[in-house]
């Protein structure tokens, strides 16, 4: 029998508190996921507006899209904590904006029938100051849609449906759905 117990212990680098899986005596493995390298320069944000250090994550950088995503995280333990960090669209988010995502969708605009939506893991009462919002996952770039107070990017539906039981998404509105917008950001153009 396993128990899973959510501690918090004190960060080595800070003086914050810091959560913490145990699993029959033992730290669950944790590790940061982004799609690109460049989302490196988005954990500083995300551990101020949680108030926590991720120093004890490993990052893992997947590349873009679905099978960039399965080849790099088929292989971890399904008890393992992910926290995925990236870019992502929205039609009306301010950009800049932190989303923390609760549940993810596939985007099929041309599709009838309704997706079905994954729920994803919450940080609980550190993570309340941030927008609660859908993740709707696209195999190509989003340039316009109906859909409002929500994000779009292209691999967190991917890694939900591989089964893991800790999946945790934190997004970066990066654009309002503007291909040029998105990589004057990704390249470190300031908008004109």
């Amino acid at each position: 029998m396993i128990f899973l117990t959510r501690n918090l212990h004190m960060s080595k680098k800070s003086s914050t508190f810091v959560p913490e899986f145990l699993i029959i005596g033992r730290i669950m493995q944790r590790y940061l996921i982004l799609a690109e390298d460049g989302e490196r320069t988005l954990i500083p944000e995300v551990e101020k507006a949680l108030g926590c250090s991720l120093a004890d994550y490993k990052v893992i950088v997947t590349g873009v899209g679905a099978v960039n995503v399965i080849r790099s995280l088929s292989g971890l333990e399904r008890d393992a904590e992910l926290l995925n960090i990236g870019h992502a669209g929205s039609a009306n988010f301010e950009i800049g904006s932190l989303v923390e995502v609760t549940e993810v969708r596939l985007n099929h605009p041309n599709v009838t029938y309704p997706e079905p939506a994954l729920p994803l893991s919450t940080f609980g009462p550190q993570s309340s100051a941030l927008i609660r919002a859908v993740c709707y996952t696209n195999c190509d770039f989003v340039l316009a849609s109906d859909y409002t107070d929500c994000v779009f990017d292209m691999e967190l539906a991917f890694m939900a449906s591989l089964g893991f039981r800790h999946l945790h998404s934190i997004k970066h509105v990066s654009d309002n759905l503007s291909l040029h917008a998105y990589r004057e950001k990704a390249s470190g153009v300031a908008p004109a």
